[in-house]
């Protein structure tokens, strides 16, 4: 069994799992791959889709979870706003059900499926293509006035699946993923770019980061919520 708080259970981490999750909600010819969803002990069940923060559960309990989750993403069709965060440049696919997972796969799968999960460094006209997709998507089934906020992640990566150094391999994902939020925001009229990347990395270490260097402190985090509501609100 797993703990968890339940907290960003449903946290998507790279363009394909945003992509993936949005597809399944609006697109009524999208079908969502029943065969990635797969079994960890006689009795639980895992939904590689998901940020795994809630405890492991049945089959029933699992399919339950998949459907209300989008059910709430369906209601994106009624926002007008609509804000992206990017995090990940890394991902993994799943082989055999041929779809891109949310992030790391559980460390169990690779003993129990060997194999099935395969790792890749996205480039930046992957990540183009996907969010290009969104929009289209949105387009197409969302509220007529949408307008989208993309941000990056200021979190730093704790490690890598990659050959390079992890300061190496952090630079390069933060730096494609700033670059290709920066043109598609560039390419829609109704996209803004929000540097809350660029309002931490340029701020006092120690007023902005917690001890473990990787997590923006609640003030830090607090003065970034006041100058977006400044921006777009107020």
């Amino acid at each position: 069994d797993k703990e968890g708080s339940g907290l960003g259970f449903t946290n998507k981490y790279n363009t394909y799992s945003i992509l993936n999750e949005l597809c399944w909600a609006l697109d009524p010819d999208a079908e969502f791959p029943r065969a990635s969803i797969v079994q960890l002990t006689n009795t639980t069940w895992y939904d590689p889709h998901t940020n795994p923060t809630l405890n492991f559960v049945s089959l029933e309990e699992t399919l339950e979870r998949r459907a209300l989750m989008q059910a709430v993403t369906k209601r994106i069709k009624e926002c007008r706003a609509v804000i992206l965060t990017l995090g990940l440049a890394e991902v993994w696919r799943d082989v055999q059900a041929d779809v891109f997972v949310n992030c790391t796969p559980i460390p169990s799968l690779f003993k129990k499926y060997p194999g099935r999960y395969q790792f890749h460094l996205t480039s930046f006209a992957q990540n183009w293509a996907n969010l290009e997709a969104i929009h289209a998507l949105l387009s197409s089934y969302g509220h007529p006035d949408f307008h989208v906020v993309v941000t990056v992640s200021p979190v730093p990566l704790m490690n890598t699946f990659s050959t390079m150094d992890i300061v190496v391999a952090n630079t390069w994902a933060k730096s494609l993923l700033r670059a290709v939020a920066q043109e598609w925001a560039s390419a829609h009229p109704n996209v803004d770019y929000f540097p809350s990347y660029e309002i931490v990395q340029n701020s006092d270490r120690a007023a902005v980061w917690e001890d473990d260097l990787r997590h923006v402190r609640g003030r830090g985090a607090q003065h970034i919520m006041e100058l977006f509501l400044r921006k777009y609100i107020e």
